[in-house]
Order: structure tokens, then sequence, then C-alpha cells
């Protein structure tokens, strides 16, 4: 059975991007359930928006709801509205060219209709609606999608996105969860499939069957039957027949078929690099070992340095970036996925650390956490800390899509509202929602890439400390990281011998 959720094509009503979901979906869970053809035993599947509806109509806890496939899809709309204090920018494309064609054919508003119409609209367009500021009075959207300006008058920690939270709510759920994603999905992604795997593990300790399970590939949003992510080939094994994971879940959880589904390995990942699958009894990985990774510079001056091991001093205590908010670091890739970016190493709006080229296989799985001492002569600013894998030849290929990567120094507590900075004050930033499986092979190198900004996929920081929301005034600044044994910036990394 396929529905239309409320306001989209066939359906009635209002269009609210997941706001009436949850309530819909269990009303129609139950009305499924009491059909003469069903034997109230009912699933769901579907990723993406689909993946985001079904934990919507869980936490209403559908009685009859007995299991469901959520796939790629968020835990808090912190990492899904917002991540890390900024807003995200692709909201701007999905409404435009998925949501407001059919919002403007239904009330007869000017502007394209289509789909195939706003895709064209959009590469003339795409620069100025990226661009325009503040974001809550660009015009266009304003009759089409209401709903976008109220997410913007909502900054990430105000009780209004409580609707949307699901990490306190897991013991509503009752049903079986089969959570997926993969290493390159947008970011909410993986967060998602291991913040609500583990989410479930916990409301249901001491369970004989927790019914939950997480599988994460090295996919990008959508393409878990390619083995190539971007630029990255993994393999003829990468890819997954995604529908019969689907069934085999339904067989078991909604059929009582004895498939041996439930003795499973609760996770399953797919090791970048090494490019193999592999089963695991927990996440993050027990026997993981974390490793610090301090940043070295030879000057203050240089825009490349190193990662030294502990009890190896940097030469310089600090190392220094420009942020400009007018030109900010921009992705010179339209598509997620693994791209090569060599090319930013230099820039003086650039920072990048690199370890010693590994002298064996090096395998990093588990989630990252980078814990930078920094300063700014501005109010407030972003800092991206991005983790690359650069092989012998120099190509420097991402290992996740932006959003889990990057903190806003104003949202470092998660506070309504912003705690702007003292010009000039270190501070300490961590930035902990990181997350890959990769193995660096021998010879390659770990590279630490550090920005404050990269554009377009989250909002711009303007720097002065008023929101891009509501202002359109920036400041160029200067952001130092401190290097010394007082201040010693670092990333810590899981890793997993053989």
């Amino acid at each position: 059975m396929i529905q239309d959720v409320r306001g989209r094509y066939a359906s009635d009503g209002e269009f609210l991007p997941y706001q009436n979901e949850g309530k819909d979906g269990y009303d129609t869970i139950e009305w499924a359930a009491q059909q003469p053809w069903s034997d109230g035993n009912v699933g769901t599947f579907g990723l993406s928006y689909p993946g985001a509806v079904q934990w919507l109509a869980a936490i209403e806890n559908p009685p009859h709801l007995k299991a469901m496939v959520p796939a790629m899809t968020f835990s808090t709309p912190r990492n899904f509205f917002y991540s890390g204090g900024l807003f995200d920018g692709s909201w701007l494309e999905w409404i435009w060219t998925n949501i407001a064609p059919d919002v403007r054919k239904r009330k007869n508003l000017p502007g394209p209709q289509t789909h195939k119409e706003a895709r064209a609209a959009w590469k003339v367009e795409r620069e100025r609606l990226e661009g325009f500021l503040p974001l809550q009075e660009l015009p266009d959207l304003k009759e089409a999608a209401p709903f976008y300006y109220q997410w913007l008058a909502h900054a990430p920690a105000d009780p209004w996105w409580d609707w949307a939270e699901l990490r306190n709510k897991y013991d509503r759920v009752r049903c079986a969860v089969l959570n997926f994603s993969g290493w390159y999905d947008e970011a909410y992604g993986p967060d998602g499939a291991t913040t609500n795997f583990n989410g479930l593990l916990a409301a249901r300790k001491g369970a004989k069957d927790p019914a939950t399970r997480t599988i994460i590939g090295p996919w990008t949003h959508g393409a878990q039957d390619t083995r190539k992510s971007g630029e990255r080939d993994f393999g003829p094994t990468a890819p997954v027949n995604y529908d019969e994971l689907i069934m085999r879940w339904m067989d078991h959880y909604l059929r009582g078929i004895e498939n041996g589904v439930e003795k499973e390995a609760p996770v399953r990942i797919f090791v970048m690099g090494s490019n193999s699958w592999r089963n695991e009894e927990s996440w993050p990985l027990q026997r993981a070992r974390a490793t610090s990774l301090y940043l070295a510079a030879d000057s203050p001056e240089s825009r490349t340095g190193k990662l030294l091991g502990a009890g190896e001093p940097s030469a310089a205590k600090t190392s220094v970036l420009t942020s400009d908010p007018a030109h900010p670091l921009a992705d010179t890739y339209d598509a997620y996925g693994a791209h090569d970016y060599r090319a930013f190493a230099g820039r003086s709006d650039v920072l990048v650390f690199d370890s010693e080229p590994m002298a064996k296989d090096t395998e990093v799985t588990g989630p990252i956490t980078a814990e930078m001492y920094v300063s700014a002569d501005v109010k407030d600013f972003d800092l991206w800390v991005r983790l690359l894998d650069v092989a012998p030849d120099g190509t420097a290929f991402n290992l996740m899509s932006p959003g889990l990567d990057v903190l806003r120094a104003s949202w470092q507590h998660e506070t309504v509202k912003p705690e702007l900075l003292e010009p000039g004050k270190i501070c300490k930033l961590s930035l902990d929602r990181m997350l890959t499986s990769n193995t660096f092979l021998k010879g390659h190198k770990i590279r630490v890439q550090i920005s404050g900004a990269f554009y377009p996929h989250f909002s711009r920081n303007l720097q002065k400390g008023e929101s891009e929301i509501v202002s359109k005034e920036s400041q160029i600044g200067r952001v130092t990281v401190h290097l010394d044994a007082q201040h010693a910036s670092r990333i810590v990394v899981p890793i997993v011998e053989k």
C-alpha cells in the first residue's frame, strides 16, 4: 500500500513537511490493520523522506506496527534541518525542485510548475538563490513554501523542534527496526543509523531479541545498488540487494518465518579502503583504540602542517586561516560522494595537517572527535574539520559528506541563544559527531583539513554576531588554531587492529 502524505499529489490538505506525518502515519497504520485483507500485522519501509515518516509514525506507538526499515534518515532536527548550529542549505534545492512545483500548480502560483521546469530554472537561479541574504527575506518561496521560513524562525535548540526529536522517544517504539545508511549518505544518515540503533538498544536493554540492527555501506544517498561513491570505486561487493534485505526483515518480524535474521550480527559495516563487509557486535567497536594525532606546524604562516603523536611538540604555537563570508570556501563538486580535494591545500582560507605515510594498512572505524583550541578576531565563526585519505599520488578523498564535521562557535553548548565569543580569547571547540570506517592503506596519509566555510552546503557565518537568517552584513575574520602544549589541538581516531 502506498500513500501520498498530506498535501502532496493525490492527498488533500496543506503540506507541512514532516509535521503531520506522525499522527497521519499512526492513523494509516491502524486503518490498514483493520481491513479485511489484513492480518493486523503492519510493516513499513522507505528511504529518505519515506524513512523519516516511518520514525515519526513509530514514536506515536501505533499498536499494529510490527516492523519497519527506515533507510537513510535522521535522529534529531539538530543534525537534519541544522547541523553543528548551521542551517542546512540543501533544503533550498529540495524545496525548489521537489516541493514548490506541485504547490504552485495546486494554487496557480507563478513560477515553475513541473520538476523539469524547476530543474531548468534552478540552473539559472541557483547562484542568486543560494547566495541570498538574509535567508528569511528570500522572496521566491514565500507563497509556495511558507514552512521554510518557519524553520528559519526557530533556532536548532528551540523546543519548537521537539516534534521532530527522536532521541528521547525510543521507549515509545515497539516494532522491529532495521536501520540502514551509507558513509557518504547525507550527514544525518549515518548519524541516524547509529544513534537510533543505540537508542533502541538502550530502551530495550535485557530483551531476548532487541529486534534492531544497523547496516552501513559505502554509498551516497539512495545509491545502495552501486559500487562507486563519487570517484571511489569500492568493488563488486559494495552493492546490496535492498529489496531482499527488506523482505527478509519483514518475513521474520511480520510473518513469523524462521529465516535466522534475528540471529545475525546486530551491526554490519563496509570498511572502505580494504573494501570489505564485516559483522560487528556493537557500535562503536569495543576493541577500537582511541589514538590522538596532534596538529603541528613549522610557522604560523604555514598553510600545511603535520599530525604528530603524543609528546612530539609543534615548532609553531599557532596556525592562522582567513575566513571571508563574502567569498567563502566553496565545494568544487555538485554531488555528494568521495572527491579529490587536494587543490584546497595551500589556500589562505584552508589549513591542512598530514600524518606520516602509514607504515602498514591502518583501519579507522568508529566515532571521531576533533578537539580544537581556537581564537578569532570576530564574534563568531564556523569551524570545519574534515578528515581525508591522501594516496601516494596526492589524491585526497573526503571520508564523509559535509555536516557532521562542522561546529559554529556560538553553538558549542547548544543553547537557544547564541553564545558569542570574546575576540582573541582562546576557547576549546569539540566536534564529536564525525564517524567512518576506512582503512588507510600502506603509504597513505591521514589529512585534517580546516576551514571557516564549505559553501553552499550549509549557511554562512557572517562573523559579526548576527545570524545570516536575519542579517546580510559580514566581516572578514582571522581564525587562529592553537598548537602549544597547553592548547594542544588534536583529532582522536579509533584505530582497529587486525
